[in-house]
C-alpha cells in the first residue's frame, strides 16, 4: 500500500493555502482543542474518498472559506511492491498526484477526483482532463491498496482508536478477509451464492406459480366433477321422469290387473261354492227345525203327564202321611194309657222345652232345604232353556255395554264345541285362561271396543283379528274341537301345537320340542311338564252344559232325599211336643182313644193300599221324569245343532253379502285399470315392456313409489346444491391440466439447474473457505509478529469452518492477548486496562496493513494516547516505531511530552484569531536524523 509524501490544501476551512511535508513514519499533529487537528484529518479523508468524522462532511469545511472552490492535493508513493506491481498502475513514476477539486455549481458543492502520474501542481491540474467520478476514483484507490475495509478503519472517530478490539469475532473475521482476501475468490463465491439464491428464488417463484396453477387446475377439476355430477343427476332425473317411472308404473299396473283378475275369478268360484253351501245349510236347517218341532210336542205331552203324575204322587203321599199320623196318634194314646200317672211336672216341663227347641231347629232346616231346592230347580230350568256357556257377572255387564254401543261380538265359548267328552277336562284346563275372550265380528270396531274395555277395566282379551281355522292336525287337541266361526290365529296354533297322549309314558318317543297333554290334564311344554288341575266346572260346548245340568239334577235329588228324611223327624218332633202338651193338660188319653177308635181302625185298614198307591205314583213319576229328561236332552242337542246351523248359514250369507257388495266396485275398478293400462302402453317402445329390463329396473329402484321418491330426492339435491352447469369447464380443465404438465416439466428442469447452482456454490464456498483459512493464518502470523514487537503474547486460533453457509455465517475470529504473563484476555472482555485496549486495537489495526505483497500504508489515529499513563504512552510509542506503517496521530497540547518521543515529524495547529479571516498556517517540526 502507498504512503503520503506531501499534502496541499486550498480554501479548506479557515486555511487559505499551505503545503505540508508528510514523508515520515510517525507524524504527530498537536494543537489545542478546536485548532484544526480533526479538520486536517478530514481533509485527508475527503481526498481519499473516506467518510469524515462525526456528522461532518466536506461541505461544512468549504463553506467556511467563503470561496467558490477548494483544492486538496497529495503526492503519494507509487513504488513497486514485492510482486513488481505498482499501486497506481498504469502510472509508472515513483510518485503520483492525488487531487480533489471542490466547486460550487447550481447551489450545491460537487467533487472531482484525479490520479495523475508524477508530482503536478494545482495550477497544472486545472488544465488536466483526467478527472473522474467518486466511484471510479474509489476503485482506483482500492487497487492501490486503500480497500473499503481499510477505508472503514481509517474512518474511525476521534478517541475511538480502540474500536477494533470491540469488534465481535464475526465482524473481525469479515474485516480481516476484506483486507487480505482474494477479491476474485470472494466475488466467485458471492456470484455463485447469488446465482444459487436467484435460482432458489426463481424455483420458489416457479413453485408458487406451480402451486397456484395446481390450485387452479384442481379447482377446475372439481368444477368439472361438479358439472359431470350435475349432468349425471340431470340425465338420471330426465330418465326417471321420461322412462323409468312410467315403465315401473305400467309394470305395476299390469301386475295389479293380473292379480285382480285372479282374485275376481277366485271370488266367483267362492260365490258359487258359498251359494251351494247356503242351499245345503238351508235344507239341513229345515230338517233340524222339523225334528225340533216334534221333540217340542213330545216334551209338552210328557210335561203334562209329569204334572199329573206329580199331583197323584203328592195326593198319595199326603194320604199315606195322614193315615200314618192317625195310627201314630192311636199308638201314642195307647202308650199314654200304659204310662204311670203323676209324672214329675218339672221334668215334664223340661222335656216340653227340649221338644219345642228340637221342633224349631228341624223346621228351620226344612226351610233352608226348601229354599236350596227351589234355587237349584230354577238353575236347572234355566240351564235346560239356555244354550251356551254359564254367565259371569262382569262379562255379562261388559257384553251389555258392547251391545249398547252397537259393537257386534261373540264369546269364545259360543263358537267352540268339544266333540270328544273324554278330552273335555284336558281342553278346559288348557283354555281356562281364555274362557271369557270376546271376539269382535268387525275388525273396524276394535278401537271403540278397546276404549270401552279401558274405561271399564275389563280384564279379559278383546280380539278383533279372526280368521277361518285351518284343518286340525292328526292327534292334536284341535282334532277334538269343532270351531264353527273365525277365531284368532293364536288359538288354532295353540290347539294344533299340543298333541294328545294317553299318559306320560306313551309320550316317551315324541320329539323333544313336541308339546303334549294327557286326558287327566298333565301338560308338557317348552318350560317343562306340570299338572294343570282338573276343572270342577266345564265351560266350553254342549258337553259342558250337559255336565252342569247333570250336576244340578244330582244336587236337586240330594236335596229331595234330605227333605224326605227330615220330614218324618219333623212330624215326630211335632207329635212328641203335642204329646207332652197333652200330658201337661191332663190325662185324657183313654177318652181320646175311645172316641177315635173307628177312625183309627179305618186308617189301619186303608194304610197298605195307600202305601201301594204311593209306591206306584213314585214309580210313575220317576218314569215320566226319565222320559221327559230324555226328550229334553234330545231337544237340547237339536237346539245346539240348530244354533250351530244358524250361525253357519249366517256366516255364509254374510260372506255372500260381502262378495256381492265388493264385486261390482272391484270390477269397475278393474275395468278402469285395464283402460288406464291400455292408454299407458299406447306409444311405448316394445323393449320398455321387456321383463328382463324391468327386472333390472326393479332391482335398482324397487317399485314405482321408490323410483318417484328417488326422483324427488334427486330434484331436491339438484335444487339445493351449488352446481356448475357450463360445459366449457371441461375444456378449461383439460387446458389447465396440459399447462400444469408443462409447468411441472419446467419446474423439474429448474430444480436440476438449482441443484447445479448449489453444487457450484458449494465449490465456490470451498474455495472461499480455503482462502479464508489462508487469510486467517496470515493475519495470525502478523498478530504474533506484532505481539513480539510489543513484548506480549497473541493467540489467534483458526475458526471452525465447514462447507455450508450456516457454519460460515457463524464463524468468528477469536484473538486473545497475554499482557505481562497475567493470563490471556479476549477482544472486549472487560478485563484489559485502557492502555491494553489501545495496544490491542493498534495490533489488530497494524496487522491488517502487514502485507508482504503490499507493504507500507498509512493510518489515521485520533488521540491514541488519551487516558494513558506515562508507561503505556512509552509502550505504545515503542510499538509504533517498531512497525513499518505511516501513522498520522493527533494529540492535544496538554498531554505528556512523551507522546512526541516516537514522532519524526510534528505538525502544530493553531486557532484562528477572531480578528483574522484566515487561520495561521500549520507549523512543522521535523526530528533531526541520527
Amino acid at each position: 500500500m502507498f504512503h503520503i509524501k506531501t499534502l496541499e490544501l486550498v480554501h479548506w476551512d479557515y486555511w487559505r493555502r499551505f503545503t505540508l511535508p508528510l514523508d515520515a513514519q510517525i507524524i504527530t499533529i498537536v494543537g489545542p482543542n478546536g485548532s484544526g487537528k480533526t479538520t486536517l484529518l478530514d481533509a485527508m479523508r475527503t481526498l481519499f474518498a473516506l467518510r469524515c468524522s462525526g456528522k461532518r462532511d466536506f461541505r461544512r469545511y468549504v463553506r467556511r472559506a467563503d470561496r467558490s472552490f477548494a483544492w486538496i492535493r497529495a503526492v503519494v508513493a507509487n513504488k513497486p511492491g514485492s510482486s513488481g506491481r505498482r499501486p497506481f498502475f498504469p502510472c509508472l513514476q515513483d510518485e503520483v498526484t492525488l487531487a480533489c477539486r471542490i466547486r460550487k455549481a447550481s447551489g450545491d458543492w460537487t467533487r472531482d477526483y484525479a490520479i495523475i502520474d508524477g508530482n503536478l501542481s494545482i495550477e497544472e491540474l486545472e488544465h488536466s482532463s483526467d478527472w473522474t467520478g467518486l466511484r471510479d476514483y474509489q476503485t482506483r484507490l482500492a487497487w492501490g491498496g486503500l480497500t473499503p475495509a481499510i477505508a472503514k478503519v481509517l474512518s474511525l472517530e476521534q478517541g475511538d482508536t480502540d474500536k477494533l478490539c470491540e469488534y465481535s469475532p464475526k465482524a473481525l473475521l469479515e474485516l480481516v478477509f476484506d483486507v487480505f482476501g482474494d477479491k476474485e475468490v470472494l466475488d466467485n463465491y458471492d456470484a455463485a451464492r447469488e446465482e444459487q439464491k436467484n435460482a432458489e428464488r426463481e424455483i420458489e417463484s416457479l413453485g408458487l406459480d406451480l402451486d397456484r396453477l395446481r390450485a387452479q387446475a384442481e379447482t377446475k377439476r372439481l368444477e368439472a366433477d361438479r358439472f359431470l355430477e350435475w349432468k349425471q343427476l340431470a340425465d338420471e332425473i330426465h330418465a326417471l321422469e321420461a322412462e323409468i317411472v312410467p315403465r315401473l308404473e305400467t309394470a305395476e299396473l299390469a301386475r295389479e290387473v293380473e292379480n285382480e283378475r285372479h282374485e275376481l275369478l277366485r271370488l266367483d268360484e267362492e260365490r258359487v261354492d258359498r251359494q251351494r253351501e247356503q242351499r245345503d245349510a238351508r235344507a239341513r236347517l229345515e230338517q233340524i227345525r222339523t225334528e225340533q218341532a216334534a221333540a217340542t210336542a213330545e216334551r209338552s205331552r210328557l210335561k203334562t203327564h209329569a204334572d199329573e203324575a206329580e199331583r197323584q204322587h203328592l195326593a198319595a203321599h199326603d194320604r199315606v202321611r195322614d193315615l200314618e199320623k192317625l195310627t201314630a196318634e192311636r199308638d201314642a194314646l195307647r202308650a199314654q194309657l200304659a204310662s204311670e200317672h203323676g209324672a214329675d211336672a218339672v221334668a215334664l216341663e223340661k222335656e216340653h222345652e227340649e221338644a219345642d227347641a228340637a221342633l224349631v231347629a228341624l223346621r228351620r232346616k226344612e226351610r233352608e232345604l226348601v229354599a236350596a231346592f227351589e234355587e237349584k230347580t230354577e238353575q236347572l230350568r234355566n240351564e235346560r232353556n239356555r244354550s251356551g256357556p254359564p254367565g259371569d257377572s262382569e262379562v255379562s255387564r261388559f257384553r251389555v255395554k258392547l251391545s249398547a254401543e252397537g259393537i257386534a261380538h261373540q264369546s269364545l265359548a259360543e263358537v267352540l264345541e268339544v266333540t270328544d267328552p273324554a278330552w273335555q277336562a284336558a281342553l278346559e284346563a288348557i283354555l281356562r285362561p281364555y274362557r271369557h275372550v270376546i271376539l269382535l265380528d268387525h275388525e273396524s270396531d276394535r278401537h271403540a271396543a278397546w276404549a270401552l274395555g279401558e274405561r271399564e277395566r275389563f280384564r279379559h282379551f278383546i280380539v278383533p283379528e279372526r280368521e277361518t281355522p285351518p284343518p286340525a292336525k292328526p292327534m292334536s287337541l284341535a282334532e277334538v274341537v269343532n270351531i264353527d266361526a273365525p277365531v284368532p290365529r293364536w288359538l288354532t296354533d295353540l290347539l294344533n301345537r299340543i298333541r294328545r297322549v294317553e299318559d306320560a309314558e306313551s309320550a316317551r318317543n315324541l320329539p323333544r320340542e313336541q308339546e303334549w297333554i294327557t286326558r287327566d290334564g298333565y301338560h308338557r311344554e317348552r318350560r317343562g311338564a306340570r299338572h294343570l288341575g282338573r276343572p270342577q266346572d266345564f265351560h266350553f260346548g254342549e258337553l259342558a252344559r250337559q255336565s252342569r245340568i247333570d250336576a244340578l239334577t244330582a244336587e236337586i235329588a240330594g236335596l229331595d232325599k234330605q227333605l224326605q228324611a227330615l220330614r218324618p223327624k219333623l212330624d215326630a218332633a211335632g207329635e212328641r211336643l203335642a204329646g207332652i202338651r197333652q200330658r201337661l193338660l191332663g190325662l185324657q188319653s183313654a177318652q181320646l182313644l175311645a172316641a177315635n177308635t173307628e177312625k183309627y181302625a179305618a186308617a189301619d185298614a186303608e194304610l197298605p193300599a195307600a202305601r201301594k198307591a204311593l209306591t206306584e205314583a213314585i214309580a210313575e213319576r220317576a218314569a215320566t221324569r226319565g222320559a221327559l229328561d230324555e226328550v229334553a236332552e234330545k231337544l237340547r242337542g237339536v237346539e245346539i245343532e240348530l244354533d250351530r246351523r244358524n250361525r253357519e248359514l249366517k256366516n255364509i250369507e254374510l260372506r255372500l253379502a260381502d262378495i256381492a257388495r265388493d264385486n261390482a266396485p272391484r270390477r269397475r275398478a278393474q275395468a278402469e285399470r285395464i283402460l288406464k293400462l291400455r292408454r299407458r302402453r299406447r306409444g311405448m317402445p316394445a323393449h320398455w315392456l321387456d321383463s328382463a329390463e324391468l327386472a333390472l329396473l326393479v332391482e335398482k329402484y324397487g317399485d314405482a313409489r321408490s323410483a318417484r321418491l328417488q326422483l324427488d330426492r334427486l330434484r331436491r339435491h339438484l335444487d339445493e346444491g351449488d352446481w356448475v352447469t357450463d360445459g366449457t369447464v371441461l375444456t378449461l380443465r383439460d387446458r389447465l391440466t396440459t399447462d400444469l404438465a408443462g409447468r411441472e416439466r419446467d419446474y423439474g428442469d429448474r430444480q436440476a439447474y438449482c441443484a447445479t447452482a448449489r453444487r457450484h456454490t458449494d465449490e465456490a464456498r470451498a474455495a472461499y473457505i480455503a482462502k479464508l483459512r489462508a487469510t486467517v493464518r496470515q493475519y495470525g502470523k502478523n498478530l504474533k509478529a506484532l505481539g513480539e514487537l510489543a513484548n506480549l503474547d497473541v493467540d489467534c486460533p483458526a475458526p471452525h469452518l465447514d462447507n455450508d453457509d450456516l457454519s460460515l455465517a457463524q464463524a468468528g475470529l477469536e484473538v486473545r492477548f497475554d499482557f505481562d504473563r497475567k493470563g490471556a484476555v479476549g477482544l472486549n472482555d472487560g478485563e484489559a486496562s485502557g492502555g491494553q485496549q489501545v495496544m490491542k486495537s493498534l495490533i489488530l489495526l497494524v496487522a491488517l496493513l502487514m502485507d508482504d505483497a503490499r507493504p507500507g500504508g498509512f493510518v489515521f489515529i485520533d488521540e491514541p494516547f488519551a487516558h494513558l499513563d506515562v508507561a503505556n504512552i512509552d509502550r505504545v510509542g515503542t510499538f509504533l516505531r517498531a512497525t513499518r506503517a505511516q501513522y498520522l496521530i493527533t494529540t492535544p497540547v496538554t498531554h505528556n511530552a512523551n507522546v512526541f518521543a516516537p514522532a519524526q515529524l510534528t505538525l502544530v495547529t493553531r486557532k484562528k484569531p477572531h480578528a483574522e479571516t484566515w487561520a495561521p498556517p500549520i507549523g512543522v517540526l521535523q526530528r533531526a536524523r541520527d
